[in-house]
């Protein structure tokens, strides 16, 4: 199970105790939101995309942002196309609802935009479609191994 996973690879580093198991969906942007009882740009979204057959990467982001599509052709050289919903889990290792950039498959890049760089604490899912963790935008990077801070989200 995906939020086993996670839970784990934080008990790794002492930070269990950051994984929180929710009462109510954290699967959308809004759920989460209102689960969480914080405002929607604190969600830091994970989105799933394919860069072509073999290569699949993450773009974290915050909630209330939105991928511009000439910024991400820019940076990534192609087209912005997102994992269809029943291969994400295959792809990233983590079901729609709960993608999060810890405990994914090996080969999977993760990749910060800067929409999150300006808040204190942010929450990602943790696996599933009830859970989050709470971090700050740079434990986020250190745990996520993120490769790289972008600024691919519209204006």
């Amino acid at each position: 199970m995906s939020l086993d996973r996670v839970k784990n690879y934080f008990s790794t580093l002492g930070m269990e105790n950051r994984v929180k198991v929710l009462n109510g969906s954290s699967a959308t942007v809004e759920q989460a939101a209102q689960t969480l009882g914080c405002l929607p740009e604190k969600i830091a979204k994970t989105m799933s995309f394919s860069l072509n057959e073999s290569k699949s990467i993450l773009i974290v982001m915050a909630g209330d942002a939105r991928v511009d599509n000439k910024k991400y052709k820019t940076f990534f050289g192609k087209r912005a196309k997102m994992i269809p919903k029943d291969a994400v889990e295959q792809a990233i290792g983590h079901s729609p609802g709960g993608v999060c950039p810890f405990a994914i498959n090996a080969d999977v890049e993760v990749y910060l935009d800067k929409t999150l760089e300006k808040f204190d604490w942010i929450y990602p899912a943790a696996g599933d479609s009830q859970s989050a963790v709470e971090l700050t935008p740079g434990e986020l990077e250190k745990y996520s191994s993120a490769k790289d801070w972008i600024d691919v989200a519209k204006e």
